[in-house]
């Protein structure tokens, strides 16, 4: 069974693929995951074999562990390039996000000016409107979209909403007019008997369409690089996370590729 769950609220600094020297925030339980996603790639497991049985860590207790750590990196010297929330599932889900959100930006303000603040986010609480408002708040809103085909997105993130759509999505985004990060996971296998592949021709100039029309700042381009909870799933290579990246290139918008 594979997981890689964060046991504290402050975790790393590690160094990200895509983001440089990160220093990571989980607001989720340390014991289990909670998330309104359940990717079949997700490093921290199934949903339900990660149940939680704790409580998430208050705002006040978030706080304090975030300001230790940025007292004890900024006192050793390190250089920092981003605080990244990100953890064990949706940190959105997190009733105090937003007041979390404002205690970090001023505490990145007082440790690390120069730090960024980036948060994963699948996207599916964008549509509440002090989410929205909190995610605008921050250096980098980086939000989900694996498919262009609800059929595809289905299967590769099982989101616990019957109601998910990717035009839903879509609009959501578009409230960012552009101010935001766009990220894809690409992949191909095989999951309950069902073929996947969001590499294809057909995935990739459907997916294109809406990169246009969403026209984020930056799009992330990855593949998996840890093991996956289900077992038959495929790296794309490298050069073909390219050839997209090129394309969307050709579009005026940014890439970061991490194969």
């Amino acid at each position: 069974m594979s997981t890689i769950l964060f046991h504290e609220i402050v975790y790393g600094p590690v160094h990200s693929r895509r983001m440089g020297t990160s220093l990571g925030v989980n607001l989720l339980p340390y014991d289990g995951k909670l998330c309104s996603f359940d990717c079949i790639y997700c490093e921290c497991g199934f949903n339900k074999d990660f149940r939680t049985k704790t409580k998430l860590p208050d705002r006040e207790n978030v706080y304090a562990a975030v300001e230790d750590k940025l007292q004890s990196l900024r006192g050793q010297n390190v250089k920092l390039d981003v605080i990244t929330f990100a953890g064990n599932g949706e940190p959105t889900m997190h009733p105090q996000f937003s007041g979390i959100i404002e205690d970090t930006v001023s505490l990145r303000d007082r440790y690390y000016p120069e730090a960024k603040i980036s948060v994963l986010s699948n996207g599916i609480n964008v549509g509440k409107v002090s989410v929205f408002d909190t995610l605008r708040k921050v250096d980098n809103p980086i939000l989900k979209l694996d498919s262009a085909f609800d059929e595809t997105a289905k299967l590769i993130d099982r989101p616990n909403s019957p109601n998910y759509s990717v035009a839903r999505q879509v609009e959501l985004y578009k409230k960012f007019r552009g101010n935001f990060i766009l990220q894809t996971m690409f992949l191909r296998g095989e999951f309950e008997g069902k073929r996947l592949d969001n590499s294809t021709e057909k995935e990739v100039s459907a997916w294109l369409e809406l990169v246009r029309a969403l026209s984020p700042r930056e799009v992330m381009i990855y593949t998996i690089d840890r093991e996956t909870p289900a077992k038959q799933l495929e790296k794309v290579s490298l050069e073909e996370l390219q050839k997209i990246a090129d394309r969307v290139g050709e579009l005026g918008i940014r890439t970061n590729v991490a194969g």
